[in-house]
This record gives C-alpha cells, sequence and structure tokens, in this order.
C-alpha cells in the first residue's frame, strides 16, 4: 500500500500509477448476499447447478458486485494521511470486460488522471483497472471520480 502524507502531494502524481490493492477474493457467500441486496437474482449469478450447464461452467459475480468492491480495493491499495472523509463523485466509462467467477479473485489497480483543488479538499478523477487474477483481461475498468477533504 502507498503513504501519502498530505491530499496535495498527489498534484505531482498524475499520470501515475498511485496503488495496487492486495487480492480480494469473489465467493459465493459474497455474490448471494449481493444477490439479496439488489434483488437481482438471476440464475448466472445464484445457481450453482444451473450456471455449471450455462456459458461460464459456473456462477459469476454481478458487474455491478465487481464495480461495488472499488471502495475496498482503494482503501487496499494507497491511503492519504490528512484526508479525513471522501465521497464518491461520479464514475465515468464503466466497462465489464471480463466475467468474474465465483472463487475467483480480484485486485485494483489505480491511475491518477486529474486532480482538481477544492476548497478543504481536492477532486480526484482515477482510472481504475479490476484486475482477474490469471486474465489478461480486467474484469472491469471505470473512471472514478471522488472528493477528498483534510
Amino acid at each position: 500500500m502507498k503513504t501519502f502524507a498530505k491530499l496535495q502531494e498527489l498534484q505531482t502524481q498524475v499520470g501515475q500509477e498511485i496503488g495496487v490493492s492486495d487480492w480480494v477474493t469473489v465467493d459465493q457467500s459474497r455474490i448471494d448476499k449481493f444477490a439479496e441486496a439488489t434483488g437481482d437474482h438471476q440464475w448466472i449469478h445464484i445457481d450453482p447447478v444451473k450456471a455449471a450447464q450455462g456459458p461460464f461452467g459456473k456462477t459469476i459475480a454481478h458487474g455491478f458486485l465487481t464495480l461495488s468492491l472499488l471502495p475496498e480495493l482503494f482503501a487496499k491499495a494507497f491511503d492519504v494521511s490528512d484526508v479525513r472523509m471522501g465521497v464518491n463523485y461520479g464514475l465515468n466509462k464503466v466497462r465489464f470486460t471480463a466475467p468474474v467467477p465465483s472463487g475467483s479473485r480480484v485486485r485494483g489497480r489505480f491511475v491518477l488522471r486529474e486532480y482538481l483543488p477544492l476548497d478543504g479538499g481536492a477532486q480526484l478523477t482515477v482510472e481504475a483497472h479490476i484486475e482477474l487474477e490469471g486474465s489478461s483481461r480486467p474484469a472491469c475498468v471505470a473512471e472514478t471520480i471522488s472528493r477528498r477533504y483534510v
């Protein structure tokens, strides 16, 4: 995990990789809990028997579950010591480029694309690649926009 003492240090990191998270396992329990929370009970996600006969040979995570891992992956990739609060502001260019089979591991790789100073903080635009262990393609690519306050 990379640690930055001050938010302002990120101004010099535009265009640079600012962190890579640890691997996180996406198991069937997590997939089932996401289905319950969102009401998305499509068989490809929650029915291992039927999914075994489907196109991926087993259940896969919801695309939005993969996307929702971003806060956990961010927290495991980098820290800014003087930030007291962060809020999500939006997303750009979200793509789900590979399925995440149950039991797979993913990690986040983050490149800072823009640093915009704000009163009391900054708005960060970060290109996030959610990598799938053993795959040449990421599971998800998204541009995240967040506001961090000191």
